[in-house]
Parts: structure tokens; sequence; C-alpha cells
């Protein structure tokens, strides 16, 4: 591997130094702007990226990090062809994601990296005892108690990036968790807000990703249009918090301004506000527990007349179910709903499925696996990809059927 040059940036007294696995993302990008901003008091030490390599090129221009490293092989040997600053140390794969996380400079650790392939490097920060701010919900969703536990035993901390979560984070400091009723999760709804199941049969992929509300890549995107987030969302609140799954709800708030609630035992309720602006949460993440002036957008009282609500439609969006189920399982639930969710939605982005079949080979999958109450990495590793391969052959066998 290459070794840093003369210019590799050295830490600056009083700025916490961070890792961006996916920096290259929706999350990762937002990050940096607030790493830009808040410069005296955030420094990027390592920047990780799969296969978009020319954008991680000009971060790493702009940044200057220690590191920088590419997971895809075919990637890692383009940009080795390419020249970069002497400043940054290229590394490649599940090694150089272990180098960046563990290096004892680093202070927090933020998991942008879209899907199961974020657990690796969750898992290897909290081994080290780093701060983890997690936006990747997978994680947690698929090794939840895995996950609490390690860093729990590593004396490691877990902060949550996700708008809904960091809501509920901000939220609960205000009493003790024995004091909780419940959190309410919000929704935007989606791009199909309002509609019925068989509004829903010939939906396109140009009209799932045409979010009312929130600027993110296609499968968070679809996702929110599934409310198959929610879901995932609902399992991940379950583990971050330590909450009964009957303690968690959803409601819908197509403005997204209030971004969760949180209701004690007296019956007050906090809640969090703000514009929709994924730096809000992010910097409360890397800066916590301290608040600054940053880069956020600020919410305009003047022109905020009328917030709304309802209930979701659990017929219409069936996904919202099988994340209150996969919480009450636990076990292997929720990793099966995550792998094959993302088998299914990358299949829908290919035309190889429908939009209303997405929740449906979910449901098939979840409901045939070998259910485990308490699974090893290991095993979650195997159901995992057991759940996508179930996905291909449900998808093969559907498209059989209709072709007779």
């Amino acid at each position: 591997m290459d070794e840093p040059g003369e210019g590799a940036n050295e830490a600056v007294a009083g700025r916490r130094r961070v890792v961006v696995l996916g920096s290259t993302g929706s999350i990762g990008t937002n990050c940096l702007d607030v790493v830009d901003h808040l410069d005296d008091r955030l420094e990027a030490l390592g920047l990780s990226a799969h296969t978009r390599w020319e954008l991680l090129l000009r971060q790493v221009e702009r940044c200057r990090p220690r590191y920088m490293t590419v997971t895809d092989p075919k990637t890692a040997r383009r940009v080795r062809e390419e020249r970069w600053p002497g400043c940054c140390r290229l590394l490649e794969g599940n090694d150089g994601i272990a180098k960046m996380v563990q290096d004892p400079d680093v202070d927090v650790v933020v998991t942008a990296i879209v899907g199961a392939a974020g657990l690796t490097g969750t898992l290897l920060a909290l081994e080290a005892g780093k701060t983890v701010a997690v936006a990747n919900k997978e994680t947690l969703v698929m090794a939840g108690p895995l996950v609490m536990e390690l860093a729990a035993s590593r004396g490691a901390r877990v902060l949550p990036v996700d708008s809904e979560h960091s809501a509920i984070f901000q939220a609960l400091r205000a009493g003790q968790a024995s004091e909780v009723a419940r959190v309410v999760l919000t929704a935007s709804g989606g791009p199909f807000r309002g509609r019925k199941r068989v509004d829903l049969e010939e939906v396109t992929i140009e009209e799932a990703l045409r979010h009312p509300t929130w600027s993110m890549g296609p499968k968070i995107t679809v996702d929110s249009a599934t409310m198959m987030n929610k879901a995932l969302e609902v399992i991940e609140a379950r583990w971050l918090f330590g909450l009964n799954p009957d303690q968690i709800e959803v409601i819908i708030h197509p403005e997204s301004i209030i971004h969760s609630f949180v209701e004690f035992r007296d019956g007050s309720i906090l809640a969090q506000l703000s514009p929709p602006d994924m730096r809000l949460p992010i910097q409360y993440a890397l800066l916590f527990p301290q608040r600054l002036a940053g880069p956020a957008r600020r919410l305009d009282w003047s022109r905020l007349d009328t917030l709304h609500f309802e209930q979701p439609d659990l017929d219409t969006f069936p996904a919202l179910e099988l994340g209150f189920e996969a919480a009450r399982r636990g076990g292997t639930c929720g990793a099966v709903l995550n792998a094959a969710n993302e088998a299914a939605v990358s299949r829908f982005l290919d035309g190889d499925l429908s939009f209303l079949d997405i929740p449906r080979v979910c449901r098939a999958i979840m409901e045939n696996h070998h259910y485990s109450p308490r699974p090893t990495l290991s095993e979650l590793g195997a159901i995992d990809r057991w759940a996508r391969q179930e996905v291909v052959r449900w998808t093969t066998t559907k498209t059989c059927s209709a072709t007779r």
C-alpha cells in the first residue's frame, strides 16, 4: 500500500476527526458539507467509496484526508492509474476500511454506506471503541442486538443520523428511559400518499423516484415510496433505544417538519422540528453534545401555517406492518426483511419486478425462512445471502408463470 507523503494532514487542536464511509452518497456529501462549514471544529481523516471514484477524488482534493478507501477492486485499479494528492494514502476493500476506522486519531466514524454492506465498517469501528454516527439503518435492522452489545462492551457510542432517530435521541434527553411511554416516528408518506393499492398497479420507476420532500439516493427513495424505509426505522428504533416494539408507532406528516415525537408517562410529548435538511442531524451526531451554528436551513415561522397528520394506510403500504412484525419477533427477521427488500428494490429499478411486488416478495421470504431467535454474525451473513437468492428465484418463477 502507498504510504502518506509529507503533506499528510495533522490533527488540529480542538478538531474532531472524522472518517466517512460512503462519502460519495447523499449522506456522505452532506456530511462533508458540514465538515467544510465547521472546519475549525471538524476535519475529514478518511473517506471511502465503492465505484464513484471521480467524485471521491474531487472530495480528496478538497478535504485533503489522510486516507481514501475504494471498496470495489476494479475501481481501485482504475484509481491507481489516476493522480491523487500525495497527502492521501490509497487503501482497498475491507482491509482499507479497517485501517481507517481503527486509526487512533479517529474520533467519529460516519457509516453512510447504503445497505447490508455498511455493517462491516460499523462493527470494525465499534470494536475499536469509536463513536459511530449511524446513517446506515440496515446495520441495526440486521444485527441490532450484536451491534449494541459490542458498543457496550467496548465503551463505544452509537449515535443516530437518520432525522427521525436523531429527533427521538434529542427528545429522550428530557427524561429517563423508564419514563418513556412511546415514541412516534413521522413519515412523509412518499410520492404515493393518499393513493390506494389499485392506483399503484402500474407505477413506473420514474414515479417511485419522485419524492415530494427529501433528496436521496434511488434505493432509499423507493423505500420511502413503499414505506419500507419506515418499516426498517421501526426495527432500528427498537434496538437503538432499547424499546419494546409496542412502544413504537408511526404517523404520516407530509410537511416533514416534525421529525418524531417522544411521549412520556406523565402525558408530556416532546418533538424536534426543523426543515427537511440532513445536515442538521449529521452535525448533531458529529459534535454531540455541542450545538453550534452550522449550514442547515432554519425554519421560517412566517411561512409555516399548518401541519398535517394522518394514520398510515397499511392496506396500500403493507411493508410497514412487516417492520413491526420483524421488530416483535427479532432474531433473523430483520436481516431477512432487509436483504429481501434490497434485492427486490434492485429488481424493480432494473425493470424486472413491479412496485407492488416489492412487499409481496419480502413477506413471502420472511414467512418461509428458517428462523433463529439469536443468530450469530456468520448466521446473519448466510441468511442475508439466502434471502437475496430467494428474491431471484421468486422473480424468475413469477416471470415464467406470466409467460405461460
